[in-house]
């Protein structure tokens, strides 16, 4: 893989406490495989899959499940 073929988009969504962060890469052809990491005061989830925007929500709810795990057991 040259050095050209690895692009990553950045995804910000505000939050009341900051800004959830999501990095996405790959995905580049048809068909390939992509991963996806949401990070949130240094709480951070990745997926990878096929599909570029389940793969993101799947980032996304692996995020609010551990959060919600730190939350409780605080």
């Amino acid at each position: 893989m040259e050095d050209y073929d690895i692009r990553m988009e950045m995804i910000f969504i505000p939050a009341k406490n900051g800004y959830i962060k999501v990095f996405v890469y790959g995905f580049n052809h048809l068909g390939t495989w992509g991963n996806a990491v949401a990070v949130f005061n240094g709480v951070s989830a990745t997926a990878k899959g096929f599909n570029k925007k389940r793969t993101i929500v799947n980032s996304l709810a692996k995020l609010h499940r551990s959060l919600v795990k730190k939350r409780r057991e605080k």
